[in-house]
């Protein structure tokens, strides 16, 4: 198996440097964390992927047993830091992808030093303690849209997921990330990503954690925020000035900055 092809690895920054591994969401690519690279690859050698199914991925890997669980997704990243021959690494996972880092860090302790959760979602559906966002009525009926009308999902949703109305280019991005993923793929990893609920996994984290929220965020609240930096003992919770679900787009500074502070303690 060549994971470097089949999750389009690339590697760039300081060869010497400790090593950060960037871990795009659901519907994006690595292409995702263009804005945050530069300032991360001064001081350290980041590594990127596509989970298969996504990007620039070799779609004949996917198979939708496989994918139809986080697990999945995590033993893209255990492969990849395995071939690699990566230890102690920082992780950086966005929305569904922190999860997936917290699955893979339990998977090889030894190979995942710290972990840096961007906009993090364990469950995005409510329950009587616990608010995700959406009651299981809004996650149905967004899962049925998508699987209807994939593309017209993807041009209506992706805005809401980004925010910052006022820069509709940002938004624009997003859809037209959603619109280059197969939309057969789309569905189960939709299906996976929304249906998930890692709640019960959050304790089991050892390692040094950043939980980073953004102050407005139609996809993951605040108090979702407030709940993962609970349940994860000796986590650090960051709130950024941004909006909306993709701060390393929308807000690349301040994500590059608090991801470089955190590091600088825990490298």
């Amino acid at each position: 198996m060549d994971v470097r092809r089949r999750n389009n690895v690339v590697v760039t920054g300081r060869a010497d440097g400790p090593v950060v591994v960037l871990a795009h969401g659901f519907g994006c690519d690595q292409n995702m964390w263009r804005l945050v690279v530069p300032a991360l690859a001064d001081h350290y050698r980041v590594v990127l992927f596509d989970y298969v199914g996504s990007g620039r991925s070799d779609l004949s890997a996917w198979s939708e047993e496989r994918y139809a669980a986080l697990t999945g997704y995590a033993q893209d990243v255990v492969d990849l830091l395995e071939e690699l021959d990566l230890r102690r690494v920082a992780f950086v996972g966005h929305s569904v992808s922190a999860m997936i880092g917290l699955l893979a860090a339990r998977a090889v302790p030894e190979r995942i030093g710290s972990l840096v959760m961007v906009a993090p979602s364990p469950c995005y559906i409510d329950d009587d303690t616990y608010r995700g966002g959406f009651s299981a009525e809004d996650i149905d009926e967004l899962l049925a849209s998508l699987e209807s009308n994939y593309l017209g999902w993807s041009a209506e949703m992706a805005p809401v997921i980004m925010g910052n109305p006022e820069r509709p280019e940002l938004g624009e991005e997003l859809t037209n990330s959603f619109c280059a993923t197969d939309p057969d793929i789309a569905r189960v990893f939709a299906r996976t990503t929304f249906l998930s609920d890692s709640r019960d996994d959050l304790k089991t984290v050892t390692v040094p954690t950043l939980v980073l929220e953004c102050a407005h965020d139609a996809i993951a609240p605040r108090e979702v925020g407030a709940f993962v930096h609970a349940e994860i003992a000796g986590s650090t919770l960051v709130t950024l000035p941004a909006t909306g679900h993709c701060p390393q787009l929308s807000a690349p500074q301040a994500t590059s900055a608090a991801i470089l502070l955190f590091l600088e303690h825990t490298q």
